[in-house]
């Protein structure tokens, strides 16, 4: 669409979306004159004003009033008119500063989903992609009393997780040692999708031929894995609390809608998904998401790989009228030193 704009038409409409990005108030022709830095008439602004509301590109939501970005203007902006710098080398350090020392995937995850909500003031979202090749490397039972264990699950990548469950009768350190090694010896090198569906669907037969506390395990562990939701686990979220506070949200059914969608989370992993085998950054403005939950939102995403190959995306979800010269390079560096991270 930038074929059919002018350069003064450019120049008017991108200072337009980011004098209303800074102040949140309709512009007007005035404002416009004052802030393009161009050498027009009042009434020249005007006229273009009304050729970029023809093209849908702004609308006056009163009367008389200035004119306001619509979503095809937020898109032609992002697309065309903006010009995202790089972070300066003492902010890529501070943000270095947040990955050193992790040493598990979901530590990790969560660094990132926190840090891009403490910058950015809106919800940090990482999401792990389920992958085939994640493999099991380790399980632990531990007591923690009153007819409750610990399971701790290990996979080859680092990634640990954590299950509290309630047992029947109260199991000795020994028989938890026991029914650990019997997994761990049994299961260690498989695919974790395979053991879950060995567990659930594939060790229904009769086990009167296995020792007592092997049979125990199987069925704490069937325990651990048909209560295990995919999505949460894979998703995290931070900061979602933040939107409240945010003018253009506060609506109290699109807040409701949004955050009925971070509770089921099925939306927001869809949009996530939709960005893996992406290049760079992906943004969903308003209703490009396909939710309503997101018609007010915008979605700025990237993708995060380890050794070369995408495990996720991650990214913030705000409002439309967002600073997406400043957004895009913190979704940016996060997703590098998160690629950097985990690959190391």
């Amino acid at each position: 669409m930038t074929d059919t704009l002018n350069t003064r038409s450019e120049i008017l409409l991108k200072t337009l979306i980011e004098q209303y990005i800074e102040g949140g108030q309709p512009v007007g022709s005035k404002q416009l004159l004052r802030s393009s830095g161009l050498s027009l008439s009042a009434a020249t602004i005007r006229n273009v004003m009304a050729d970029l509301e023809h093209m849908g590109l702004v609308h006056a939501p009163h009367t008389s009033a200035g004119r306001v970005p619509t979503q095809t203007g937020y898109r032609l902006f992002v697309d065309s008119l903006i010009h995202v710098k790089p972070v300066t080398p003492v902010v890529s350090r501070e943000f270095a500063a947040s990955f050193s020392g992790e040493v598990d995937v979901d530590t990790l995850v969560q660094s990132a989903s926190s840090l891009l909500s403490d910058v950015t003031r809106f919800a940090g979202v990482v999401m792990v992609a389920n992958t085939d090749q994640e493999i099991f490397k380790q399980i632990e039972f531990l007591n923690l009393g009153q007819s409750r264990l610990l399971v701790i699950l290990v996979s080859e990548d680092g990634r640990v997780q954590n299950r509290v469950i309630t047992t029947e009768r109260e199991y000795s350190p020994s028989e938890l040692v026991e029914a650990g090694n019997f997994f761990n010896e049994t299961f260690n090198g498989q695919a974790l999708d395979s053991v879950k569906m060995m567990l659930l669907h594939g060790m229904e037969k009769d086990t009167a031929g296995m020792n007592r506390v092997i049979q125990e395990a199987i069925s704490l562990a069937r325990q651990v894995f048909s209560n295990d939701e995919d999505n949460d686990s894979n998703l995290m979220v931070s900061g979602e609390e933040q939107l409240i506070d945010i003018p253009d949200l506060s609506n109290n059914d699109t807040l409701r809608r949004l955050f009925g969608s971070f509770k089921t989370k099925q939306d927001l992993l869809d949009l996530l998904e939709r960005s893996l085998g992406v290049e760079g950054i992906k943004i969903f403005i308003g209703e490009e998401s396909g939710y309503k939950a997101f018609a007010d939102c915008s979605v700025v995403t990237a993708p995060f790989s380890r050794e070369g190959e995408q495990v996720g995306t991650l990214g913030v979800v705000g409002p439309t009228r967002m600073d997406y010269e400043g957004i895009i390079p913190i979704v940016d560096i996060t997703a590098r030193l998160l690629s950097n991270a985990l690959s190391n």
